[in-house]
């Protein structure tokens, strides 16, 4: 193999790695040859990719943002939050990246608590993430029904409630499936955005 397709892989088995591990133990706790060792790599080869465990996290949610926003790239995609099916898409998403990289979500909340610096970082991380949707709440407003703030605030009140809650959520004590759980905080933030049901 040569020696930049190896490195490669090396730093996707490291960030696997760290997802797996801040899922399980936590960022605090978690040791960077505890990432080494759990991606079967030397503690030495870490450094080669990462300044330490705040730039591993950084690409974490690099790559959770790239992921995010090439669903929004997709065909299809609804930016219309009157539209109901709008809400459910960007709802189901949400639920299918905090499922699928709840190591690094927990992990950020975290780090913010201890650094100053980093809660700066993931500050600005959210402030991207919710103005991406901004004009799909500011629709609501456009079509002449009443937000329950100005459009920059429903944003963050929305994205504050669901993202809060699916960070802290334990699959194991609600009972409910994606499909359950998406449909429900579809309901929530379309009733909170809308005023009404659909």
């Amino acid at each position: 193999m040569k020696r930049k397709e190896k490195a490669a892989e090396t730093e996707v088995a490291l960030k696997a790695a760290a997802r797996r591990v801040f899922a399980e133990r936590g960022y605090l706790v978690t040791k960077i040859t505890d990432i080494t060792a759990e991606a079967g790599r030397s503690a030495g080869s870490f450094y080669n990719h990462f300044s330490g465990k705040e730039a591993l996290l950084e690409a974490l949610m690099a790559d959770l943002s790239d992921a995010s926003d090439a669903v929004a790239a997709e065909p299809g995609h609804l930016h219309d939050f009157t539209d109901p099916q709008a809400v459910r898409q960007h709802v189901a998403v949400t639920v299918r990246l905090y499922r699928d990289h709840i190591g690094t979500v927990r992990a950020m909340q975290q780090a913010a608590l201890v650094s100053e610096g980093f809660a700066a970082v993931v500050e600005r991380y959210s402030a991207t993430e919710m103005n991406d949707i901004l004009d799909h709440v500011t629709a609501v407003s456009d079509a002449g029904r009443t937000l329950p703030a100005p459009p920059d605030t429903a944003v963050r009140m929305a994205f504050g409630l669901v993202h809060t809650f699916l960070r802290d959520r334990r699959p194991e004590n609600d009972g409910l499936d994606d499909d359950a759980l998406t449909e429900a905080l579809t309901r929530f933030v379309y009733r909170g955005l809308n005023g009404h049901d659909y």
